[in-house]
């Protein structure tokens, strides 16, 4: 009776946990409620929602500042560690930003132009004054060779000017300093329901997307975004709770934020991770992710749901892929980051549009999959073909990762992934595993929830190639069926 009981149960953790991993996708099919702004309405001040991360790495926290008069001052605080906490110095930058049309390049994004007016610097140590002044000494062109002779003492809350319009004076190059994410600006809005067991209804929550930031550290200066970094959130409606909101929205560069302090935890991969929201890559690609990680084995599978709208509602194809991975390591160059090798040796794809069908039709035989077989909503395997050349798929192949994991404020588990190279190239060799993340995932199952493939995320009814349905997930009410004949049986 007891083997009994624990079938039964372990049927039913099965039927509670894969819904969640699915209501998670189709929330986001549904747009979770959000609402775009065009044109955008940047009034006010907005700020990170935590500790970022940009190639290099860099970790910082910025607030920024627009007037109505489309005047800016923009903060950005930059520290020595992962966690915000041992801060180096402090940028000021104050500009005008205009916007001008919807961008014809990232759907949703509205194109801006800006100009700096000047930019200040404060160090927050002399380890950062003379770090900072030896870069600017060293690479920045006329004008800015002594811009602080070595040996001078460091002057707590002194501001010195690193760019000036006026002077025409631009020392800024030798920080990797640029605002091009000004170029691109997104503002999106949803309401996030009271947390509080006593309250009902919701409050307004609206977030600032500005230009991603080029993974590498020589184009940085000159890339013109196509996608979005982390988020930026209102600091009158953000979500709540968030500590981090109202330690940098009362900062200033004298006085950088000092984020509440984190327990480190330990990489646990295994269980199931979904998207939070609709996720944005350089060259316009729209999609949501969901992977699953056996720890038992080191095995991993994942999802990737491309679509054609900022919204991800209208879907293009579908990737499904797998292999296995290595043991983590802790990462030399990003702190709090672990190192994995990631193999992929299995894939399949399903376009879900006419065009996506056409190019696939139209590739090279043997190229991707069986040639001029392609329909909507049909899975191949193009393993048999190393993968796909018109999608940029290779088989095998091994990328190089940094991962990391943590909880937010409601102590949900978020894994962060590598940013991918903004030139869509691949983490294909150890010195191109990235120094940057993605947008988080959630997880939704735990290891214990782990389920098999007839637990699936493909679509209802769908054929495969071979003309046979698509297992189907199974129904709930079939799961209680199957256990309560064990237990009869006993």
């Amino acid at each position: 009776m007891v083997r009994c009981w624990w079938l039964a149960g372990l049927l039913v953790a099965c039927a509670a946990a894969e819904p969640r991993c699915r209501q998670q996708l189709r929330h986001l099919q549904d747009s979770a409620g959000i609402a775009a702004r065009l044109p955008p309405r940047l009034e006010g001040r907005w700020v990170s929602t935590g500790c970022e991360v940009r190639p290099g790495p860099e970790f910082l926290t910025r607030s920024y500042l627009f007037y109505a008069n489309r005047l800016f001052k923009a903060l950005q605080f930059y520290y020595w560690d992962p966690s915000c906490r041992n801060p180096s110095y402090s940028l000021v930058i104050k500009g005008k930003l205009r916007l001008r049309q919807a961008s014809w390049i990232t759907r949703g994004a509205t194109e801006a132009d800006y100009h700096l007016h000047k930019v200040g610097i404060v160090f927050h140590s002399q380890k950062a004054m003379r770090e900072v002044a030896s870069w600017i000494n060293q690479t920045s062109g006329e004008g800015c060779s002594g811009f602080l002779p070595p040996g001078r003492s460091w002057a707590p809350g002194a501001l010195y000017e690193v760019l000036s319009a006026k002077t025409e004076r631009d020392c800024t190059a030798a920080l990797g300093f640029a605002m091009h994410e000004l170029s691109l600006v997104r503002v999106e809005r949803h309401y996030q329901p009271l947390l509080q067991p006593q309250q009902s209804g919701s409050q307004l929550v609206e977030e600032l997307y500005l230009g991603d930031i080029h993974t590498d550290w020589g184009e940085r200066l000159h890339y013109r975004p196509t996608g979005y970094q982390r988020p930026m959130q209102s600091a009158l409606h953000h979500v709540h709770p968030c500590p981090a909101c109202g330690i940098i929205s009362r900062a200033d560069e004298h006085h950088p934020p000092i984020l509440p302090a984190r327990a480190a935890l330990p990489m646990q991969l295994s269980g199931s991770w979904v998207s939070t929201h609709c996720e944005v890559r350089p060259a316009v690609l729209f999609l949501t992710r969901y992977f699953t990680f056996h720890g038992n084995n080191h095995t991993w599978e994942g999802h990737y749901y491309h679509y054609s709208d900022p919204l991800c509602r209208q879907p293009t194809f579908t990737i499904y892929a797998s292999g296995h991975y290595t043991q983590g390591i802790p990462s030399s160059k990003v702190r709090g980051g672990t190192e994995l090798a990631f193999k992929v040796t299995h894939a399949r794809v399903t376009p879900m549009d006419q065009v996506t069908v056409v190019m696939l039709n139209s590739s090279e035989p043997g190229s991707c999959g069986l040639a001029g077989s392609w329909s909507a909503g049909v899975e191949q395997d193009i393993t048999p073909t190393n993968g796909c050349l018109a999608l940029g798929i290779k088989l095998p192949h091994t990328e190089y990762e940094l991962f990391k994991t943590e909880q937010d404020t409601q102590e949900r588990s978020l894994l962060y992934i590598g940013e991918r190279p903004t030139d869509g190239s691949s983490p294909d060799s150890p010195d191109k595993r990235p120094t940057s993340y993605q947008a988080p995932l959630i997880q939704c199952a735990a290891a214990s929830q782990e389920f098999s493939n007839y637990i699936s995320l493909k679509y209802v009814g769908r054929k495969d190639a071979n003309g046979n349905e698509a297992l189907k997930p199974l129904p709930v009410a079939f799961l209680f069926f199957i256990a309560l004949l064990f237990l009869r049986w006993d």
